[in-house]
């Protein structure tokens, strides 16, 4: 049987993703178990290696758009796509703050979430790339019930028929029976509540200073977090380097890597490819095994 193909996006010229995409294409590992087809976009215009520019921001765009295309068209098997830069979108003229609610556009499809896959954690992120101040108005209960679902349908493609999950609280200690916040009792209690209802395996909401732990020890699968530091914090602290970005709710499967562009490091040779590589074999394996990670109706 012929080896998947899996679109590697070189994310933002000015950034790393040009190196680590090129690092992962070559890697042996990789080689293995799909065929890498590399997707950059070069300007016309120049631009400064290791800066925000709007020439590097379109240009990232530009990529992600032609990678999607070929991925629905199925010339492609996944796409497993390296960092963009967010300020880089916006100096472009760019609406979208990342990939998530890019390739949701681009896909068609209102609702999509963050799954951060590693071996001692797997994290789903409610709300994304917003501001923390606007994170409690934006936790609404089909908002949160919605991605319990999601998580839980794109968990049993995983392999994880009925999969154990958890509910981070928002507030300290869950809010304290409403002492320090009442979101966890009012919005995210009644969202276990429904789902527990619906015949879902979910605890919560569960304190996020212990729920991270219980889960990396085994007895959870995956720990839905409120906002992203919440989760991305932990996943990091446990897997950086290994974790892989899957977003779930998507017709196509999206894979990514766990950090940034890193202009710092930009164009001196010396970005570690270990996330971009695990992101790629993950696509991989998915594609291989018929994981598509489609939005169920039922969801919408």
């Amino acid at each position: 049987m012929s080896l998947p193909r899996i679109a590697l996006t070189a994310g933002d010229p000015a950034g790393i993703g040009p190196e680590i995409v090129a690092k992962a294409a070559a890697d042996p590992a990789v080689r293995a178990v799909c065929e890498p087809v590399i997707f950059a976009t070069t300007p016309a215009t120049p631009f400064p290696i290791g800066e925000v520019s709007a020439v590097a921001g379109q240009a990232a765009y530009d990529t992600i758009v032609s990678a999607v295309a070929a991925a629905r068209r199925g010339d492609v098997d996944a796409i497993a796509t390296a960092p963009i830069n967010k300020l880089a979108f916006a100096q472009a003229g760019l609406p979208w703050k990342g990939h998530t609610d890019l390739l949701a556009h681009l896909c068609g499809v209102d609702r999509v979430a963050m799954l951060f896959h590693a071996p001692q954690l797997k994290v789903v992120l409610i709300t994304v790339h917003v501001p923390l101040r606007e994170v409690a108005a934006l936790l609404t209960p089909d908002l949160v019930a919605h991605t319990i679902r999601l998580t839980a349908a794109s968990l049993s493609q995983f392999g994880i028929a009925r999969p154990r999950l958890a509910l981070a609280g928002l507030n300290p200690h869950a809010g304290e029976s409403g002492l320090l916040g009442t979101e966890d009792d009012l919005v995210l209690a009644p969202a276990v509540a429904a789902a527990r209802a619906a015949d879902l395996d979910i605890q919560g909401p569960i304190p996020a200073d212990t729920v991270f732990v219980r889960a990396s020890r085994g007895e959870f699968d995956c720990v839905l977090a409120c906002y992203h530091d919440q989760g991305l914090i932990p996943v990091k602290l446990l897997a950086f380097g290994q974790a892989v970005n899957v977003t779930i709710g998507l017709p196509i499967i999206r894979t990514s890597v766990d950090h940034g562009t890193a202009f710092d490091i930009a164009g001196r040779g010396v970005a570690d490819a270990g996330s971009m590589i695990e992101a790629v074999k993950l696509a991989a394996k998915m594609a291989t095994g018929k994981v598509r990670l489609k939005p169920d109706a039922t969801l919408k």
